[in-house]
């Protein structure tokens, strides 16, 4: 043994070749500080050691290496720019070790091996994989890109398109595709992985191979003429921009990086890398979207937990053939989890069975699964009209319309027809689940499971308890929602739970700006280009239905009438009462038409812009727009944490960014909260506070200010 720490080893083989064995303690392995402080003194002992002619890098674990461990960032981001600047050189350093070794070196890669794990095998000569290898740089997915010398070793390896083209999408790369790449030099079966790579390393030692031609190819500028790097790097900038916009800096920064450093050898092109990286380090973007993965790991933490007994879901159903209902039965049968889809009328079973096929269609006409998987998979839906279908069902969905009537006298029906283990759930978006407990004989058995629309794309599930609810009610609902490849978050009974109900102050204020005189098109396109929303209110209202929009706006009103009364000048229920409701006529504050491709367009509604002017016509700036509109939400979500309706502010925002689609580069609205400041925050409010309750501020944030303590953990 030549070296040994708790996470490294260094071990002597014969014929003069050496084994780097990455095995730190945990479940993964990955780069904390201890473990890269070994790897460092590793490799030193490797360069010290004399007669050495190989070193093959191997790792104990079923993946090599996950990359940095991404807990120490934030700490690690804010120090001061100096200190970030030498520790990110140190690091660098290391891997430049690596790559400067007298010697012959071999990478040895199963499973993943992402961020500063590939960063490491760029670093060695050569790299053999089992079939099971997944590759990538995932950096700027966090707000930031490689910082370990990705940018410089994948350019020069695969040439600078390629390389551009993993790095800025942050897409993981399969073992074949790394292949036909270049990222590695050899894919083979995981039984004779480590011999395939040990005979190479043999062999480069030997002289059969040369290594170090293949090494200086990663230390010397790259290989573009004046025309091909303009072309190059033009197009690449165009592609990103279109992409990620102005929002999310990293993929440019990471082409600038690669621009820059194209020209000049090793040592020069990791000056500047090391440089580009601590400034995006620094940025909004980075402290956010850094923030948004150790929230999204607490938050999985935390419900994983809570499945302590895990419960056998061999069958699931739902109640109600419509599109939603056609979704969850998809996705279900997705992940193999068998379901009945009921309802009263074959029509409506026709209509979600359809809705489930066309999905699936469209996986396999992209080629995501083939149609003997489609065949699969639609075996798994058993659609039927009978109640005798439930009697083995582990967990039921009642998704039928939005009547707390209707669904209080399907679910007592329902209750009838199940075996006594069965847990039974609701899919509302507004009504009160303490409220429709009421019809059932086991309440302890029920809760709120809310879906978003469309089910196969929204990752968010709220699960609602009720006063009634068990701990292994909840317990299988949100192992039922893990099956299904969801994010499930807990919430308390309340009007609108938590999404909708800090959604509809959002929507209060947007009706308020336009009977002030703003156009709703002005509106839509700031909130969309400069804040950062999917869509701009309008658009969301058109989208979502003027009249499920007006049905939850009520229960809102009913709940909360001190800060959501109906407004006397009600825009959304004028365009109800019209029967314009937003996609579903083809009319509300846009219109819509497809073009010749089937794609859905939309252009301005001109007799709703023409009968807002009649509220009059005012100019209103950017600023203004946003601080209206994104004060209410604030205010509701804190509101949200201080009543225990959601016990996290983490937890609060990942479900405002899987539920409505928040701007992940500002990190939910507590993130927001601290880019922006507090006290901006109470000066801001404090500016519109004549608007409404909506604008003022709780006693307990207007305290925060004072002492500047936030929200969140980290």
């Amino acid at each position: 043994m030549l070296y040994e720490g708790k996470n490294i080893q260094l071990v002597q083989q014969e014929n003069g070749l050496v084994e780097l064995i990455i095995d730190c303690h945990g479940s993964v392995n990955k780069f904390d500080k201890e473990t890269l402080e070994e790897f460092n003194q590793a490799i030193i002992t490797a360069q010290s050691t004399s007669g050495l002619r190989g070193l093959l890098l191997t790792s104990n674990k079923t993946a090599f290496l996950v990359g940095a461990d991404i807990t120490e960032f934030i700490a690690k981001f804010a120090l001061p720019e100096a200190e970030l600047a030498s520790w990110i050189k140190y690091a660098t350093d290391i891997f430049d070790r690596l790559e400067d070794l007298p010697f012959p070196t071999v990478s040895v890669i199963t499973g993943f091996a992402l961020g500063g794990g590939c960063e490491t095998i760029l670093a060695t000569d050569y790299r053999i994989s089992d079939d099971t290898a997944v590759i990538g740089l995932p950096e700027v997915k966090l707000g930031i890109m490689p910082g370990f010398g990705g940018t410089v070793r994948m350019s020069r390896l695969i040439g600078a398109d390629n390389a551009m083209k993993l790095i800025t999408t942050g897409k993981n790369t399969t073992a074949a595709e790394c292949l036909k790449l270049g990222i590695v030099d050899a894919v083979v079966s995981k039984d004779k992985l480590k011999q395939s790579a040990l005979e190479t390393l043999i062999q480069a030692a030997d002289g059969e191979f040369d290594w170090q031609q293949k090494r200086n190819q990663k230390l010397k500028p790259l290989k573009l003429n004046q025309n091909e790097s303009l072309m190059c790097f033009s197009l690449a900038k165009a592609m990103v921009f279109q992409t990620a916009g102005k929002h999310y800096p990293a993929p440019m920064m990471a082409v600038s990086t690669i621009e820059q450093g194209a020209r000049h050898n090793r040592p020069q092109a990791m000056e500047i890398e090391n440089k580009n990286f601590v400034h995006l380090s620094k940025t909004s973007q980075a402290k956010a979207l850094v923030g948004l993965f150790l929230a999204d790991q607490c938050i999985k933490s935390k419900v994983k937990k809570l499945v302590v007994t895990p419960q056998e879901i061999n069958n699931a159903a739902v109640l109600g053939a419509g599109i939603m209902g056609g979704g969850i039965a998809y996705q279900s049968a997705c992940k193999n989890i068998a379901i009945t889809l009921k309802d009263i009328n074959q029509e409506a079973l026709d209509l979600g069975m359809s809705h489930a096929c066309n999905l699936l269609e469209k996986q396999v006409a992209r080629g995501k699964i083939t149609a003997a998987q489609m065949g699969k998979i639609i075996c798994k839906i058993n659609p039927s009209l009978d109640y005798a279908s439930l009697n083995n069902a582990d967990i039921i969905v009642e998704a039928v319309v939005e009547n707390p009537n209707v669904k209080s006298q399907v679910l007592a029906e329902v209750e009838k027809h199940v075996n006594s283990n069965c847990v039974i759930t609701t899919n509302t978006s507004t009504i009160s689940i303490d409220l429709l407990a009421e019809s059932l004989d086991r309440k302890d058995k029920f809760c709120g499971m809310h879906f978003f629309n469309p089910v196969h794309r929204m990752p968010l599930v709220e699960i609602i308890r009720s006063k009634y609810s068990s701990e292994d009610t909840i317990n299988k609902v949100v192992q039922y929602s893990l099956a299904m490849g969801k994010s499930p978050i807990i919430v308390n009974d309340c009007p609108g739970f938590f999404v909708n109900r800090v959604l509809f102050p959002y929507l209060a204020a947007f009706n308020q700006l336009l009977v002030d005189g703003a156009d709703f098109i002005q509106i839509d396109k700031v909130m969309e280009q400069e804040f950062g929303w999917p869509m701009g209110p309008a658009y969301l209202l058109d989208v979502v239905g003027l009249d499920t929009a007006y049905h939850a706006q009520r229960v809102m009103a009913s709940g909360y009438p001190h800060r959501m009364p109906l407004a006397e000048t009600n825009i959304i229920h004028e365009l109800f009462e019209q029967n314009n409701l937003g996609q579903k006529t083809n009319s509300g504050f846009y219109l819509y038409s497809k073009d010749k491709k089937g794609k859905v367009q939309k252009t301005p509604n001109l007799d709703l812009i023409s009968r807002l002017e009649q509220h009059g016509s005012k100019h209103f700036s950017s600023e203004e727009i946003i601080q209206r509109l994104m004060i209410p939400m604030i205010n509701e979500t804190i509101l949200c944490l201080e009543e225990n309706i959601i016990s996290s502010a983490e937890e609060a925002d990942m479900a405002l960014i899987y539920g409505l689609g928040f701007p992940a580069f500002r990190g939910g609205v507590f993130r927001y909260i601290e880019t922006l400041g507090l006290a901006e925050l109470v000066k801001q409010a404090d500016t519109y506070s004549k608007l409404g309750p909506c604008y003022q501020l709780t006693p307990n944030l207007r305290s925060k200010s004072e002492t500047n303590k936030y929200y969140l953990a980290n």
